[in-house]
């Protein structure tokens, strides 16, 4: 580690790393973070490798090295929490969801019994509220709201 890349925590930032430690209330990957920060502070005189820091917290040096990086380049609290994760939004807004939720509880079509999530799929799609949707969607999103098609 060079002394480019090399991490200084003043006393506050050090009191309040060992307080959300000693807490335990923050989540696991706020911890780790934290662990890796205090151990890889050099104001106190220590120098541990990143090979050393990896092993006391039980991480990967990539993760020392990712950690160490936020906290020079953005400061101690970009480094503790994640970035927003870029990823696809979900087909299913809570309006659809709303209208998928009435559907559900609806009457099934005619020479059904009870709605399947294929069925209900194929609705949705039908009606126009969504351009596809597979049924595992509609499944796992009726599973959130605790709603139980066709029971």
């Amino acid at each position: 580690m060079s002394t480019r890349s090399a991490v200084y925590l003043s006393e506050k930032e050090r009191r309040h790393l060992k307080g959300l430690l000693h807490r335990g209330a923050a989540p696991a990957r706020v911890q780790t973070r934290a662990r890796v920060l205090l151990l890889t502070d050099r104001s106190l005189g220590q120098r541990r490798t990143d090979e050393q820091v990896a092993q006391a917290v039980l991480t990967s040096t990539s993760t020392i090295k990712r950690t160490r990086g936020r906290f020079l380049e953005e400061g101690l609290e970009a480094a503790l929490k994640e970035k927003p994760r870029t990823g696809r939004k979900p087909k299913i807004t809570g309006e659809i969801e709303a209208k998928l939720t009435v559907l559900a509880c609806s009457r099934p079509p005619e020479g059904h019994a009870r709605w399947t999530l294929r069925l209900l799929a194929d609705r949705l799609v039908e009606l126009g509220y969504l351009d596809s949707i597979s049924h595992v969607a509609v499944g796992e999103r009726l599973k959130k709201t605790r709603s139980s098609p066709g029971g």
